[in-house]
């Protein structure tokens, strides 16, 4: 067997694991998720992420190993992100606190299948055509500069959003949220989505839409499937813990945004120096990543330490 395969075997076979214990010994239906769950579980997928990587080095090389941390820590950075929109999804259909370890994990189940997809295309179109990188690298520092220049404060309208528009127009819909917290119900004889069921289909969504930004951002970092899949999936998969943890600290990241914003910048213009055979180094990219988000979250906590003495 190649040294690929096992390591693929290997991350199937922890996962499997992880997602057993995670769902069946540390979440029940219907069971509020505490602080220290959370916690719990956060360590425990930044643990099995971090081990993983140290696995790809001795295995597969460390050129892959950093590739693997700069993919992760590039997915992990651009998931605040979609925590915030999340928080604000739930509070628009206004869900019950017990119903969010249920309702994430599927809408994060349903985004791995949508994302495995995505990732597919994008590395079949790099594959057969390599400019399409010097497109995603113009689209990264654009969006990158849109990101760090933008002051808006972020809302979610659900009658605006078009993932919610396009669930009404193909799926019945009902209002009502099924006491067991189930994802269709039963309505005038008619099988309907609950609201439950409508904000699954909206985070799947959602996710999905931010991979637009992060897929790109990692086939910059590296076009090995092996890299992209992993780093991925390890990061998404951590992101209902990470909703958890940061839920009523998510606020105060203030500057992460524009921390994430320059990552992006960079790595847009990773790829595009490629045009001028310029070859950025792996653990420069990793390096830049590390330094971005440690300093936003530290300039971000410190200034809202000192507004809090005021």
């Amino acid at each position: 067997m190649s040294h690929t395969f096992i390591t693929y075997l290997l991350f199937a076979i922890v996962l499997l694991f992880a997602l057993i214990f995670d769902l069946g010994l540390i979440n029940k239906k219907g069971k509020k998720v505490t602080l220290r769950m959370a916690v719990w579980q956060t360590v425990l997928w930044v643990s099995l992420s971090i081990l993983f990587g140290v696995w790809v080095w001795f295995e597969n090389g460390h050129e892959l190993s950093i590739e693997y941390y700069s993919a992760y820590l590039m997915e992990w950075s651009l998931s605040v992100d979609n925590i915030f929109v999340f928080i604000l999804i739930f509070a628009a259909f206004d869900i019950d606190e017990k119903y969010y370890g249920r309702v994430l994990i599927v809408g994060i189940l349903m985004a791995i299948i949508l994302r495995i997809l995505f990732i597919f295309v994008g590395i079949s179109l790099v594959s057969r055509f390599h400019w399409i990188l010097y497109l995603f690298g113009a689209f990264l520092v654009y969006t990158g500069l849109q990101m760090f220049l933008s002051r808006e404060d972020k809302a979610f309208n659900a009658d605006e959003n078009r993932i919610y528009r396009f669930l009404k127009s193909y799926f019945p819909v009902s209002d009502r949220v099924d006491e067991k917290g189930n994802f269709f119900i039963r309505e005038s004889g008619k099988r309907k989505l609950s609201r439950l069921g409508v904000v699954v289909g909206i985070l799947a969504g959602t996710d999905v839409v931010f991979a637009v930004d992060s897929i790109p951002a990692v086939l910059a970092i590296s076009q090995d499937k092996l890299v992209v899949y992993t780093s991925n999936i390890f990061a998404v998969l951590g992101l209902r813990s990470l909703f958890f943890l940061l839920q009523g600290a998510v606020n105060r990241f203030t500057y992460l945004q524009q921390g994430v914003s320059v990552i992006l910048v960079f790595i847009g213009l990773k790829m595009l120096v490629g045009l001028l055979d310029i070859h950025i180094p792996t653990y420069v990219s990793l390096l830049v990543i590390v330094l971005c988000i440690s300093i936003s979250i530290g300039l971000s906590m410190l200034i809202a330490r000192r507004h809090k003495q005021i």
